[in-house]
Formats: C-alpha cells, sequence, structure tokens
C-alpha cells in the first residue's frame, strides 16, 4: 500500500516539473492549455492527448476539487490520456486559481454552486470544449470528478442528456429535481468512502432513493474506512479533520472507473 501511494506521489511530481517546464514533447502524451470563456469569465483548462493516436478517441472531462485547477487535477487528465482518452481538466473559476487556504476554497466553490444555472454552465464549458476537439469523438463523451468535481458531473449528468458516463469520486452527491429526471441519460458511477463524514447517510439514502425512481443506469461502491478525499495523496497534508488518502480505495475505484469507461464507450475502444 505504502509502495502504491509512493509510486502515485512520484508520478504526480513528475507531471508537476513537466507541466511547469512546458517539456510535454518529452514522451507521446502532449498536454495543451486552453483558454476558453463562460460568462465573460476567462477560463484556463489542460488538455491531454496521445499524439500517437490521431484517430478520434472518447473525450473524458476532468472537474477539480474545491482547490481549484491543480497538479491533481492535470495528473488525472494526463492518467486518462495515457489510458488512449482525450481528457480535459477544465477550469471552474477562472483564470486557474488556485488556493491551498479553506476558506478561500469554500468561498471560491461556494459562488459557483450558489447558482444552479451558472453552476451548469460552467461546467458545460468545458465539456464543449473537448466536444469540439478534432481527435474527440464527441458521440462518446463522459466526465469525472473529484469531491467538489463530483459534484459537479452529477449535476452535467442532470442537465446534458448526450453524455455517456459520469463517475463521482468522494463528491457530495446532489439530488436531481423531477425537471431533471427527463435529461438523464448518462450511465453513473459513484466511488465513494464509507467512512466519509462530509456526507451524512441520510443524503446518501436520498440520492440512491431518487435515481431508483428516475430509473437511471447507476452504480455506487462504498470502500470500508475510505474518508472523504480519499484518492488524493495530498489529502493528509490539508489539515482537516476526516481528510485523508487511502490507496487501497484510490486504486480500487481507479479500475472500477476503467471497467465502467469501457463498458460506456463501448467494445471498439481497448482500456490499456
Amino acid at each position: 500500500m505504502h509502495g502504491y501511494r509512493a509510486e502515485v506521489m512520484r508520478r504526480w511530481t513528475i507531471l508537476t516539473l513537466l507541466l511547469a517546464s512546458a517539456t510535454s514533447t518529452v514522451a507521446e502524451i502532449r498536454t495543451e492549455t486552453v483558454t476558453y470563456h463562460e460568462g465573460g469569465t476567462a477560463l484556463r483548462g489542460t488538455l491531454c492527448y496521445d499524439d500517437a493516436k490521431p484517430e478520434r478517441r472518447p473525450g473524458v472531462l476532468v472537474v477539480h476539487e474545491w482547490w481549484g485547477m491543480n497538479a491533481y487535477a492535470k495528473y488525472r487528465a494526463r492518467a486518462l490520456a495515457e489510458l488512449g482518452h482525450v481528457a480535459f481538466a477544465a477550469d471552474m473559476y477562472g483564470d486557474g486559481r488556485v488556493t491551498q487556504n479553506h476558506a478561500e476554497a469554500s468561498q471560491w466553490s461556494a459562488t459557483i454552486t450558489s447558482n444552479l444555472d451558472r453552476w451548469r454552465r460552467r461546467a458545460q464549458a468545458g465539456l464543449d470544449v473537448l466536444r469540439r476537439h478534432r481527435r474527440v469523438d464527441a458521440d462518446r463523451l463522459a466526465a469525472i470528478g473529484y469531491c467538489f468535481g463530483g459534484a459537479t458531473v452529477m449535476q452535467l449528468a442532470y442537465s446534458d442528456p448526450q453524455l455517456r458516463a459520469v463517475i463521482s469520486f468522494h463528491g457530495s452527491l446532489p439530488v436531481p429535481d423531477l425537471a431533471d429526471a427527463s435529461k438523464i441519460r448518462a450511465r453513473i458511477l459513484v466511488c465513494h468512502g464509507a467512512a466519509d463524514a462530509f456526507v451524512p447517510l441520510g443524503k446518501v439514502d436520498a440520492f440512491q432513493t431518487a435515481l431508483h425512481k428516475i430509473g437511471v443506469d447507476w452504480q455506487m461502491v462504498s470502500y470500508g474506512g475510505a474518508r472523504h478525499s480519499f484518492t488524493n495523496p495530498a489529502a493528509d497534508t490539508y489539515g482537516i479533520e476526516g481528510v485523508a488518502y487511502q490507496a487501497a480505495a484510490d486504486r480500487r475505484s481507479w479500475k472500477h472507473m476503467q471497467v465502467f469507461l469501457e463498458e460506456a464507450f463501448g467494445s471498439d475502444h481497448d482500456i490499456r
């Protein structure tokens, strides 16, 4: 378990250095900074793809935690590109902002989530970057997100009927309302920490009940002992009670995601 965590941290550090020095030509995986706009706000995301694959590939949106567009979101986008997808780490706050301050992160995320229409438009703007990209098969789109990002991709599931799949990692599980029901076409996978104190059991029950009533294709996997932010190797450094990394849950949830995407995108797409 410790060896796996060390390897994740090693790869994350390497990716951060590559992004900082703009030396993406070293490998076949290319990274590009993409500037786009929503509601007059300039957003800066990171696109990752395998340059050795000229054919159109499935596109996967990555939505960051409440800290903003940090190295962790970019690390996950690169990992998706290594699987053969075109991945885009979207910027939900604008100007690629990142913080390590709890109060600031809370304020930024609340500014977005306090207005449902704006929240969905901001997420949709990132998805549209993928949809329009020349390397992306626009008929095979998915979105994954972490914490704040997990809740954000659920909002995309509730508002974009063209999405094939959404995967939430330790997200807050917003409950869809009746107006959303007819729009949900995506398969939904929720990777949840069974010991996540930030998502009470009552909210989990309400979320599951709503999806059951709507009749969508959904699955929820709970990882025993896993707390909030269980996929992020840096979680233990945040100094937040109830937030912790768990290597086993991280490893297993990533595998669960791969199987889920393989099914959503079809057997003609080979997951490595």
